[in-house]
């Protein structure tokens, strides 16, 4: 089963649920806030995405008021792992995560070639 880290005022986390639910796929929903991904659940989206940065919100306001934008680049990979398992809202969501999958963000092509 997927694991889908959402956060419950997000437009886009709603579409990926109707989006799950449409197609029958079987999933939990983790508050993303509340519960933000594990370290070897981040480490795999890494892994999946090949860049750090592409796991943080950049258009949140934890990620300006950390001063993200600039510091980000020179930040050991394991600072901003850290940083992802400490704050849920600096992490992209929605945020997938099973079998080998790591899907960050609501993209329905990705979703579709990944899931189906």
């Amino acid at each position: 089963m997927h694991i889908i880290y959402t956060y419950k005022n997000c437009d886009t986390c709603r579409r990926a649920l109707r989006w799950l639910a449409e197609l029958g796929i079987p999933h939990e929903v983790r508050p993303i806030r509340e519960t933000p991904p594990a370290l070897a659940e981040l480490t795999q989206a890494l892994a999946a995405t090949g860049s750090v940065k592409s796991l943080f919100n950049t258009a949140g306001t934890d990620y300006r008021e950390l001063g993200l934008k600039d510091r980000l680049p020179q930040l050991p990979e394991a600072e901003a792992l850290a940083l992802l398992t400490g704050n849920g809202n600096l992490v992209k969501r929605p945020f997938l995560t099973g079998r080998g999958i790591s899907l960050v963000g609501f993209y329905a092509e990705k979703w579709e070639k990944a899931l189906l």
